[in-house]
């Protein structure tokens, strides 16, 4: 069994308020979750407006299979013109 973590501090330059931040970042945690079938948390910078830290999860048989899947989350991410992706790391356990 294999266990991809990763973990991505984001920008997010239109946040003007936590309400704002949190309909961003709600926003993406499902669609990461609905396209990918991945666990998503925000792990970081609750309190901040313009910043959040997302950990994402994935289990497989296949260290390949983690390693694509974490980089089409980070793919679908980078596409999302609300947010910039200030940093992110991919560990393998």
């Amino acid at each position: 069994m294999i266990v991809g973590v990763c973990t991505v501090e984001l920008f997010i330059p239109d946040g003007q308020s936590l309400k704002s931040k949190r309909q961003v970042v709600k926003s993406l945690k499902d669609r990461l979750r609905d396209k990918f079938n991945v666990s998503v948390s925000e792990i970081g910078g609750q309190d901040l407006w313009q910043k959040a830290v997302l950990g994402i999860a994935c289990v497989a048989n296949e260290t390949a299979y983690v390693n694509q899947v974490l980089d089409q989350v980070l793919n679908q991410i980078r596409s999302v013109p609300r947010v910039e992706i200030v940093q992110s790391r991919i560990e393998l356990l």
